[in-house]
């Protein structure tokens, strides 16, 4: 695989990881979300939104994945490898915490950029205004415990690398109606937000050959 990905094409995957938690949740989020791209932007990405393990070397042919659980999360030494040589070659990894996963979430990307900070990114970053306008930051989806909601990145040789989203449930908001019955206005600025991650990573990233 090699070459630069275009802005309108390609195809995004869920993250497959060990250690128990359900990183199966939200089975409909990532396919509304690229129904909404291709919507709402005109993006071409696939319809199929695969799940993809940490491990695995076809982790690199897709520029955008995103995990999403409520629970423990495990990356093995190689797993590990093999996601930060994903994120420092181009990739790019969204994190939704469903509510529970905080604590492994930060454990484990330790090992995936050694010396990296968690960094709050402040509502003027580009990944809150590269397609939809979010002037206060990432929308409130569901509550847990009464705190705002806070998007925090990872960042390589300059480029976010990792956005990760905290007391926000963005994934929650791209599921089907039926699932949590969201508010529509609602559910529309969780896909916004949605598109604006997947802008950002496809015009910022170019994934090297392996």
């Amino acid at each position: 695989m090699s070459g630069a990905w275009a802005q309108a094409d390609g195809q995004i995957a869920v993250l497959q990881y060990r250690g128990g938690g359900d990183w199966y949740a939200n089975p409909t989020a990532l396919p509304n979300l690229v129904e909404f791209c291709n919507e709402a932007l005109g993006t071409r990405l696939d319809l199929e939104t695969p799940y993809v393990e940490v491990g695995a070397p076809e982790l690199f042919d897709y520029p955008f994945v995103h995990m999403t659980g409520h629970g423990n999360v495990v990356f093995s030494a190689s797993e590990a490898r093999n996601l930060g040589d994903y994120l420092r070659n181009g990739g790019f990894l969204h994190i939704s915490d469903n509510y529970g996963m905080d604590p492994y979430v930060r454990r484990e990307m330790g090992k995936v950029l050694p010396g990296a900070e968690w960094l709050e990114l402040p509502f003027d970053h580009p990944v809150y205004h590269c397609a939809f306008d979010f002037p206060q930051g990432l929308p409130k989806v569901h509550e847990h415990d009464d705190l705002p909601p806070r998007g925090f990145g990872l960042f390589h040789a300059g480029r976010l690398v990792c956005f990760y989203d905290y007391e926000c449930d963005l994934g929650d908001g791209w599921e089907d109606y039926r699932v949590h019955r969201d508010p529509e206005a609602l559910r529309t600025r969780a896909l916004q937000m949605g598109a604006n991650l997947v802008t950002y990573a496809f015009s910022g990233a170019a994934l090297t050959e392996r």
